[in-house]
């Protein structure tokens, strides 16, 4: 395990299909989900979350370079629409598996 001296900032980028684009792999979880015991579940939608860190704090300059990332390469703009937000080191989940 590596420590970091520097603070550590996490920006996150959430791409999810847009509305009216056809999502199967949502549509199987969906469908799996009653098969396993899980009731009321109306309806699933399957994205990618991204995790980038900086080192320092996020800034307008990097927060428009992640946002042209997202643009550029971890989204298709066609398909997806995305989110970036600023995610503090204190409101990380810990239960993440």
């Amino acid at each position: 395990m590596t420590t970091r001296l520097c603070d550590v900032a996490r920006v996150v980028v959430a791409v999810m299909p847009k509305p009216e684009i056809l999502d199967p792999q949502g549509k199987a979880v969906q469908g799996a989900l009653p098969r396993l015991g899980f009731a009321g579940v109306t309806d699933v939608r399957q994205g990618k979350r991204f995790e980038i860190e900086f080192d320092g704090e996020v800034t307008a300059a990097v927060l428009a370079e992640v946002d042209q990332m997202a643009e550029t390469l971890l989204s298709n703009p066609v398909i997806e629409n995305y989110t970036v937000t600023v995610e503090d080191s204190e409101s990380a989940p810990e239960n993440a598996q």
